[in-house]
């Protein structure tokens, strides 16, 4: 934390004071010019508490010190002998070094303290929201570690546009186009603009994300669906993350011996999981525009061989059998490909290695049918009727619900079929 400049100066006189007294005391011991260096410990100190620019004043006034005291002629500012020059230049070029390292330390500690602070009253906020406390209570938790981001004593947070009273200062959070909660400061303080800017939008943007919800009648199952993505984040976020971080961090340590392999993996598996990542956000986007009838289809005729053929990935276990009377489909071939592709992920995913997964067109008067079966432990009856609903059991269950909203914007359906050899899926598309 940072000092008042006065108790800085003075400390910094105090410091250089002391490692004098220690050079004098060990003078008789240890060639003077060795003891130049003792100064760093009176730097270090200041730079630490205070910051650069009194660290640079200390490390010039420990050299001057050094010089009228110990370096002949004693008592001026003159040296006799060029190696003093050198030695005292040395010395102050090091105190100066150290005093910009341990400074930058500080900045970088105080700089990381701030951003903690900072997501822990996001933390607060959402975490009060989401567990449905009401708005006022929400604001009355988040006022504490609001005021520590913000580094005030203490403030209030009322809900709306509120006027100061005497003696108070204002701060709005405004979340869209209206201001969600006031928070009121002692007017002497100056809470750091910077700080302000980035982080009361931040929370007026939850707030009001959050009464927007509740108007919402989505909302009507809010609690499960709370839960269930709490949980997805907590789990099909972090996993990636937590991979990505640890191979990035392994490849930044200088201190590891990583031979070529080793860093192309490391690599890999950053784009790996990158890419799963990128895949699970796209899965929320497409839900999202699913839910809110965004998803509108761009209608083409396609063969059904050419759906299929668009759908496969190289997977050598998936056996494709195509009716080769088949009729064209007229349908969007982007968000059918997306159902097939995920019916096939879900298919491998869920079969015993080595067991194929087959992908079989037929069609009838009225519709084009293509089923894809696959050895697994199939679904049980009782279990069907939840199987296509966003952010059921572990993880976030997306890709069948996202496969059903397609199909159904395109005229079609999807369902589970009972099937005693595992899991068996089939798209009706009309023709």
């Amino acid at each position: 934390m940072r000092r008042d400049l006065p108790v800085g100066v003075l400390a910094s006189t105090g410091a250089v004071a002391i490692v004098s007294a220690l050079v004098a005391l060990l003078e008789p011991h240890v060639p003077v010019l060795s003891l130049g260096v003792l100064y760093v410990f009176a730097v270090l100190p200041v730079a630490v508490l205070w910051g650069t620019p009194l660290a640079l004043l200390t490390s010039v006034a420990s050299m001057l010190a050094f010089n009228w005291l110990f370096l002949p002629p004693r008592h001026t500012l003159h040296l006799r002998d060029g190696a003093n020059w050198l030695a005292l230049a040395v010395y102050c070029a090091t105190a100066v070094v150290v005093g910009l390292l341990a400074a930058r330390a500080r900045r970088k500690s105080a700089d990381a303290e701030q951003q903690r602070r900072e997501s822990h009253v996001l933390a607060e906020a959402a975490g009060a929201l989401v567990r449905g406390v009401d708005e006022g209570l929400a604001l009355e938790l988040v006022a504490e570690p609001l005021a520590a981001a913000l580094r005030v004593e203490a403030l209030r947070l009322v809900p709306g546009d509120a006027q100061p009273d005497q003696g108070e200062r204002a701060l709005p959070l405004v979340g869209g186009r209206a201001t969600v909660a006031t928070a009121l400061v002692d007017a002497e303080l100056e809470p750091d603009p910077v700080v302000v800017d980035r982080l009361l939008p931040a929370i007026g943007a939850l707030f009001a994300v959050h009464g927007d919800a509740i108007d919402a009648s989505a909302l009507r199952r809010s609690d499960t669906l709370k839960t269930a993505l709490l949980r997805s984040v907590s789990h099909d976020l972090r996993s990636p993350l937590t991979a990505i971080l640890a191979a990035a961090g392994a490849l930044r340590n200088d201190e590891l011996a990583l031979d070529r392999r080793d860093r192309e993996e490391l690599a890999a598996a950053i784009h790996e999981e990158a890419v799963r990542l990128d895949r699970l956000v796209g899965d929320l986007l497409d839900l999202s525009r699913l839910e809110a009838g965004a998803a509108a289809p761009h209608f083409e005729l396609w063969s059904a061989d050419e759906l299929v053929g668009q759908a496969l990935g190289d997977d050598p276990r998936v056996d494709v059998e195509l009716d080769e009377g088949a009729p064209p489909v007229r349908v969007d071939g982007p968000q059918i490909e997306r159902v097939l592709a995920n019916l096939i992920d879900n298919a491998l995913k869920f079969s015993p290695p080595g067991s194929p997964v087959v992908v079989r067109v037929e069609h009838g008067a009225t519709e084009l049918r293509i089923h894809v079966v696959d050895h697994g432990p199939g679904v049980q009856g009782q279990n069907r009727a939840r199987l296509f609903e966003p952010f059921r059991g572990e993880g976030t269950g997306l890709g069948l619900a996202i496969a059903r909203g397609f199909a159904e914007v395109n005229g079609g359906a999807l369902w589970a079929q009972d099937d005693p050899t595992g899991g068996h899926f089939v798209l009706a598309l009309p023709t």
